[in-house]
């Protein structure tokens, strides 16, 4: 039996981070990677300034920067963004594979094992772990990085409740043959959570976020082909910058779309068109399915909830550090991962529970909190209704907005901030 200082289950963003600085600290590490070679994560890709300034070498995997984008209302109504800050689209493939590769140079040991769901137990000195061809290990510390779904969390932090778990699915998409494949981010009609566009070097990643007790899947999944129908659609008539839309007024900056507007969830008569048809038939054909679980906590689970204890810790979705409005996670599955590494090589692994929480467990707890008035109403109408009309008609809104969308602004000081944009002339 091979023995480890450590054994990370889970070699996504944070089991693969987390190995390469435990790795380069000194200790002896195991990095069991069980996801199928090829298999999509159920994820837009979207890495956030905030991320990209924290960690520069991520510029280094293959993947596309973003520095504008289109938002859409509930209704429909688009807003422009141009961001002062861009943030990154990765394929999941290989922006894991880069993290893998880092953690495997740094002399981190990476298997090719998935674990049991019922893998790992005690021992005397610490954990015995099997993989599911039979193998056996045994390390001091066990480490569980395994999605939202990790079987090691539901044991030694308990399971979570249907209320406090999302849904992501979608789809892998080829490029548009005509025109520019635009980033798009659009709030669902009627359901809580938003739709997705993410051109990637290579593909369109399309998808979903909901909460899993709202989830309707013959009626999403209708309104998601709705959308990438429109998307195409609406591809093949950008040619760039409409000109006479000057920055700062309505419409937020200048408009991409030069042709017809994009009915971002379709609408009977261009469904049933010809052209419309066309695209869905060539998709039907190409298009891969993926789909995933996303955590997304009460506000009360934060405080009684840990990711750590006695020879054990927990991180990225594995510990339900996700944020509960937009689902992003990658951000604090690499902060998590920084923050157990330095506790564990400092010689105290469980100061790691008082460490997330004084960098990012306030941050995650407001989130929570505010899930219910984003997604609420607001003035009778869906609060994003009209979080998008006020950008779109003032400077600043749209400024705070974007700084949103990029990772620079949380939610602890959002409502000031907005409040005190809108203060200012525009």
């Amino acid at each position: 039996m091979e023995q480890f200082d450590l054994l990370i289950v889970g070699a996504g963003p944070a089991g693969s981070f987390a190995a390469e600085r435990l790795a380069r600290g000194g200790a002896s590490v195991a990095l069991f990677d069980g996801r199928p070679p090829g298999e999509p994560k159920a994820c837009g890709g979207g890495v956030t300034s905030k991320a990209l300034k924290a960690w520069p070498h991520l510029l280094e995997a293959v993947g596309r920067t973003i520095d504008e984008l289109d938002m859409y209302s509930p209704s429909g109504k688009r807003l422009h963004l141009k961001l002062d800050e861009p943030f990154a689209v990765y394929s999941r493939n290989t922006f894991d594979t880069f993290l893998r590769e880092r953690a495997r140079e740094a002399g981190a040991r990476v298997l090719a094992e998935k674990i049991a769901g019922r893998g790992f137990k005690k021992s005397s000195g610490g954990w015995i772990v099997r993989t599911q061809s039979g193998k056996e290990f045994s390390c001091v510390w066990l480490v569980g990085a395994d999605g939202a779904n990790s079987p090691i969390a539901k044991k030694l932090a308990g399971p979570l409740p249907p209320a406090e778990m999302e849904v992501a699915f979608g789809y892998r998409a080829p490029l548009p043959v005509e025109g520019d494949a635009a980033t798009v981010v659009a709030f669902l009609p009627k359901w809580v959570g938003y739709a997705w566009a993410f051109p990637r070097l290579d593909h369109v990643s399309f998808g979903i976020a909901t909460t899993q007790d709202a989830f309707d899947h013959e009626a999403l999944d209708k309104l998601l082909w709705d959308f990438m129908v429109s998307y195409y659609h609406a591809s093949r008539y950008r040619t760039g910058s409409e000109p006479g839309s000057p920055s700062g007024q309505p419409g937020g900056g200048s408009d991409r779309v030069t042709g017809p507007t994009m009915q971002i969830w379709g609408n009977a008569q261009d469904i049933a068109s010809p052209e419309a048809k066309q695209i869905r038939n060539e998709l039907k054909k190409s298009a891969e399915r993926y789909a995933g679980r996303i955590p997304g906590l009460e506000p009360r689970t934060w405080d009684t909830r840990h990711a750590c204890g006695e020879q054990w810790a927990l991180l990225g979705d594995a510990a339900g550090f996700a944020d509960p409005v937009t689902g992003e996670g990658i951000y604090y599955a690499l902060r998590s991962a920084e923050l157990f590494a330095e506790a564990y090589l400092s010689g105290s692994p469980l100061d790691y529970e008082k460490l997330w929480r004084a960098d990012f467990g306030r941050e995650l707890q407001r989130a929570s909190q505010m899930r219910r008035k984003f997604y609420g109403n607001f003035w009778g109408a869906p609060f994003t209704e009209r979080m998008i009309e006020f950008a779109r008609g003032h400077r600043g809104i749209r400024k705070v907005l974007g700084q949103l969308v990029a990772g620079d602004q949380g939610y602890t000081d959002l409502k000031r901030k907005l409040a005190r944009s809108a203060l200012k002339p525009l």
